[in-house]
């Protein structure tokens, strides 16, 4: 085959051009500080980086739901631990005002007066919301539990658990149901009045009538209430702390998959910078021959 001067010229066109891209390729990655731009730069690096990030952003959602439930959790037990103190003082009074207190019929009338307002303050908590959202309500999160006679506004089942997701195939339930609470374990109907309303009613009717015998046995309901109130709230500390093991783990697999996503993307700049003078080196020895051989014309060989 007869080699011409338009063959050598295109040639090294052609391989000044290649120099280039590489060239090119080594300064994107000094200015990203990435191994890849494009998927077709790497087609391995680009497949393991999506895996990584997807597993970062799952694990991301992961903890903002932690967050969330741990939130809720909290608003929970602040619910429960201002019952404790209510059931707290009305037992109090109660001893007050049973058969062996002091208290005479002008007391006991004003004991009754505080323990209906402690009743309210119950009638309140029941209706406690975190972010806008009732947490006794099961999954109508947006109708209160209550109504203002103590009576349940709504039916909560056994069945309205309100899960969230935790982690690949770990989820836990976050609320505690109107009924269990305010209906020593049952279920919440509507129209009907909870064991707990329904004993501060009875409650303030002794109270109010003079009934010894009553008062008394108010705290013996009212220490019942406090079993129950007790059992929730364990059940709410354990899965709180359980949330809190999980976000650890969490954060431990954020910090390892993000080391692991920096290791395959990331690039060793020590090295680019070294073949990135390598390549400018080749560049310009390319341009410096092909200048030699542009330059040759026909008057050259005349010479």
């Amino acid at each position: 085959m007869r080699i011409t001067n338009n063959m050598l010229v295109n040639n090294m066109v052609n391989h000044i051009g290649r120099n280039m891209i590489r060239m090119e390729s080594y300064q994107n990655k000094l200015a990203t500080g990435k191994k890849i731009s494009v998927p077709s730069d790497d087609p391995i690096v680009a497949a393991r980086a999506l895996k990584l990030r997807t597993d970062v952003s799952q694990i991301n959602q992961h903890i903002r739901n932690v967050d969330d439930a741990m939130s809720w959790l909290e608003i929970t037990e602040a619910s429960l631990n201002n019952i404790g103190e209510i059931l707290h003082r009305a037992r109090e009074l109660a001893v007050q005002g049973s058969n062996n207190g002091t208290a005479t019929d002008e007391d006991t009338q004003k004991i009754a007066q505080e323990v209906e307002q402690l009743k309210g303050q119950l009638i309140q908590i029941g209706n406690a919301t975190y972010a806008g959202r009732y947490i006794f309500s099961g999954f109508k999160t947006d109708t209160k539990l209550l109504n203002d006679d103590g009576s349940f506004a709504i039916d909560v089942k056994d069945t309205e658990v309100i899960m969230y997701e935790i982690g690949i195939s770990d989820n836990i339930d976050i609320n505690v149901l109107g009924g269990h609470l305010f209906d020593n374990g049952g279920e919440a109907l509507t129209g009907g009045t909870g064991q707990l309303i329904q004993m501060m009613t009875d409650y303030i009717d002794a109270l109010e009538s003079g009934d010894k015998e009553g008062i008394s046995k108010a705290i013996a309901d009212i220490d019942e209430e406090f079993n129950n109130l007790l059992a929730i709230r364990a059940g709410v500390g354990a899965r709180y702390n359980r949330l809190e093991l999980t976000r650890d783990r969490l954060e431990s697999d954020k910090l390892n998959f993000t080391k692991l996503m920096s290791e395959n993307e990331d690039v060793d700049q020590a090295e680019n910078i070294m073949l990135l003078k390598n390549e400018e080196n080749v560049y310009r020895a390319s341009l410096s021959g092909g200048a030699k051989i542009i330059q040759t014309s026909l008057v050259d060989f005349l010479r």
